[in-house]
């Protein structure tokens, strides 16, 4: 079997040719094993420099200890080559698309929901650490502002119990997350105030310190006693899973989505850094077609920014 075949992504010198080791390639062991499932499920390897940018976010989480292990449930919904390789689960099992077709996806933006499609994670709340340890975070880059509808959550009402809902309703709109017992039992954390692209995340790492994320920062948090509840529905993404039914699928673009155990202020900040960086990585090797390993991050977002602008480099 030639190197070719073997290598999770494409590499102009992969037929043998000297100077394999001429620029950055991935290294990282969990990375080089995501990229060769993504590789199976799409038919072909990604470009190296999309495989260099992957590399790059899986040693950023790692670089802030416990944030990467905290991670259960994930998809970078964004840089495979078609929409099956967006599923492919970081973390976790695959989820299932319910509703989603390749017209749907978009290498450098992710998938965008239509109202009607969501994901089903397959994963219920067994995966966390502990009741009071959890965490959802997603990163779009086309937040709709108005609006009823739901990023990702479950509710149970046989048991009256476990409720974690990231969401934007309207009137407002507002962000809420919701994590407790009971349908209207705990609105712990809300907020008003947002941006229409970035990260939306929420964490609570005790039964009395829920808190509501927006791009990195803790803009809202909650100190009642709280102890989270369990159950056998599963998480959605693009909607709520209530009792078994989507309810509130959003418009939303979606470039990343995790689920797992709570996350600090520091980790969530690393998260919205490291997603970052990864999205800006992605575009600027889809975009402009080189290997954006070795670039200032500021460098990356500028450059990008032109091209998103109608620009080029010359």
């Amino acid at each position: 079997m030639s190197l070719a075949a073997k290598l999770p992504y494409d590499h102009a010198y992969a037929g043998g040719y000297p100077g394999i080791g001429s620029q950055p390639l991935p290294t990282d062991a969990d990375a080089i094993d995501y990229l060769s499932r993504m590789a199976t499920a799409d038919g072909a390897g990604v470009e190296t420099g999309v495989a260099v940018a992957v590399d790059a976010f899986f040693r950023g989480l790692k670089a802030t200890p416990g944030l990467f292990d905290a991670i259960k449930a994930s998809c970078v919904l964004c840089g495979a080559r078609t929409i099956t390789g967006a599923l492919v689960p970081l973390a976790g099992d695959a989820p299932t698309s319910n509703g989603f077709v390749s017209g749907d996806y978009s290498r450098t933006d992710g998938i965008t929901g239509d109202g009607t499609s969501y994901l089903d994670t397959n994963q219920n709340t067994s995966l966390f650490a502990a009741a009071t340890s959890r965490h959802h975070f997603v990163f779009g880059s086309g937040f709709a502002v108005s609006g009823s509808f739901a990023f990702s959550g479950l509710y149970d009402s046989s048991s009256a119990a476990t409720i974690e809902i990231l969401n934007e309703i309207d009137p407002g709109p507002i962000r809420q997350y919701r994590s407790g017992s009971g349908v209207g039992g705990n609105y712990p954390v809300i907020s008003s105030g947002f941006t229409e692209s970035g990260s939306v995340s929420a964490s609570r790492v005790s039964s009395t310190s829920a808190s509501l994320y927006q791009n990195g920062a803790n803009v809202n948090e909650n100190t009642s006693n709280v102890t989270p509840l369990a159950s056998s529905l599963t998480f959605y993404v693009f909607a709520v899973n209530i009792n078994g039914s989507p309810v509130g699928p959003t418009n939303s673009t979606l470039q990343f989505w995790s689920i797992g155990d709570g996350l600090d202020d520091t980790q969530m900040l690393a998260f919205h850094t490291a997603a970052t960086n990864l999205m800006n990585r992605l575009k600027f090797a889809l975009l402009v077609g080189e290997n954006p390993s070795g670039l200032d991050p500021d460098t990356i977002d500028y450059i990008v920014r032109g091209y998103e602008a109608g620009g080029s480099l010359e």
